[in-house]
């Protein structure tokens, strides 16, 4: 089954195609993949195939995003009549049209134009795209329905009414439909006078003006990825989810999915493949700021969770420094939870969550490999560690804010993986119930 255009498919059309066939294989082809089907080949359930070669002398499209004029559109229209071009006039919504009429009424009443939208009559709408190929209008001004298949090389000027109301895809398909030709294009994507844009649609057209190179396609869907989430990979979503829980831990999550499917019988995972939470109340991320480009932020991402010791993780510091300049402060804490996550790991520490007065800790399983050195670290600090009836360890710290309390953490980590490694039993024992002796010790502060 070859699925082309496949963006415009829903997840249960093409569920839907796959079951007529018991066993089918699968093509889809596509130049803007969907949230969902990108990262279902980034994470390699699905094989991928890039096409970055450009046809011969084709040239990219000079893409330019700029609040409505009328002076500037009735340039750009007049520019492309008089090189012997077409034009293409999109608008997000029918109900736009009228308004977008009267303004070329007024701008270029001397060009010949058509009208073209989803609701005409096949045959009224086949006789609109006949004429316009065939050069009988300057100018078509129509809906959407444009985006994809159509192929007419003397189009070579792309006008967009309200781009802030596209998406990522929908745009890129729309600039597709220009520059098929060795001629250079031009595409306006205008905007609302004195309109503030929300975050995500000021983003989307910010990547816009960016990527306008030849087989951006795929940098463009890993942003369309970044900003909308990749969707439900079990379900029918087809964006969404991925902030809930954070870029890193969710592509941790999907490959221990992936692995666990490919294995035979589905084995459990082993004793090393679990990860420490941390909750400290600081911000830990790489600012895009810091990093714009967003293939290069994900693989520092991955490559800070692969760190392994403090050696390691000072010498990526550093190239990070030599590469993109000081450290901002979020980036400081991430590399810094990645050394308290490896203390943690050693320690058998499962959950830490620290706030002003302390920290609370929970051990894998309530076994600690030392109790025995636990319980002496304990009572030489008394009144701030003890453990409560439920198994946890509590730290009484009055930290004043984010930085050194990050610091007082690390710092409990790295005492109880030394304590850890002091004595180190073949099976790792049950805490200790506590006692009166532990709850109120009458031993030295450390």
């Amino acid at each position: 089954m070859i699925v082309d255009e496949e963006q415009h498919f829903g997840v249960v059309q093409k569920e839907k195609l796959k079951q007529l066939r018991v066993d089918v294989h699968v093509l889809t082809l596509t130049a803007t993949p969907i949230p969902r089907t990108l990262q279902l080949a980034l994470s390699g359930v699905r094989e991928m195939s890039i096409i970055a070669t450009p046809p011969i002398d084709r040239l990219a499209v000079r893409t330019f995003v700029m609040p409505y004029d009328p002076v500037t559109i009735r340039e750009a229209i007049m520019r492309e009549r008089d090189r012997g071009g077409q034009v293409f006039y999109v608008v997000p919504r029918i109900a736009d049209l009228d308004e977008v009429r009267e303004r070329l009424r007024e701008t270029v009443p001397e060009i010949k134009y058509a009208v073209a939208h989803g609701r005409m009559a096949a045959s009224e709408l086949e006789n609109v795209m006949t004429a316009f190929d065939e050069r009988a209008f300057d100018l078509l001004l129509s809906t959407n329905i444009v985006e994809s298949g159509l192929d007419i090389p003397s189009a070579n000027t792309m006008i967009v009414h309200r781009s802030d109301m596209f998406g990522l895809a929908q745009l890129y398909q729309l600039r597709g439909r220009i520059g098929r030709s060795k001629i250079r294009a031009y595409a306006y994507l205008t905007l609302p006078e004195r309109k503030n844009l929300a975050a995500t649609a000021q983003r989307r057209l910010e990547v816009m003006q960016t990527l306008d190179n030849l087989g951006a396609g795929f940098q463009l869907a890993s942003y369309d990825l970044d900003i909308r989430g990749a969707g439900n990979l079990l379900g029918d979503e087809q964006s969404g989810h991925i902030r809930e829980v954070g870029i890193e831990l969710y592509q941790h999550m999907l490959e221990e999915a992936v692995a666990g499917a490919r294995t035979e019988g589905g084995s459990e995972a082993g004793p090393e493949e679990w990860s420490p939470q941390i909750t400290i109340g600081t911000p830990v991320l790489i600012p895009e700021a810091y990093v714009p480009d967003l293939g290069v932020r994900l693989g520092l991402y991955r490559r800070i969770a692969g760190l392994l010791d403090r050696r390691e993780i000072d010498g990526f510091a550093a190239e990070l420094i030599d590469r993109f300049g000081a450290l901002p402060p979020e980036v400081e804490n991430l590399l810094e939870i990645i050394a308290i996550k490896r203390h943690c790991r050693e320690a058998g520490i499962e959950k830490l969550e620290a706030g002003p007065k302390g920290a609370v800790i929970s051990l894998r399983d309530n076994r600690f490999v030392n109790p025995a050195g636990l319980v002496d670290l304990i009572q030489r600090n008394a009144g701030t560690l003890k453990i409560r009836p439920d198994q946890k360890i509590v730290y009484l710290r009055n930290w004043e804010n984010a930085k050194t309390r990050l610091g007082g953490v690390a710092k409990l980590a790295q005492a109880l993986a030394r304590v850890s490694r002091s004595a180190v039993p073949e099976t790792p024992t049950a805490l200790p119930k506590p006692t009166p002796a532990l709850a109120k010790p009458v031993a030295r502060r450390a």
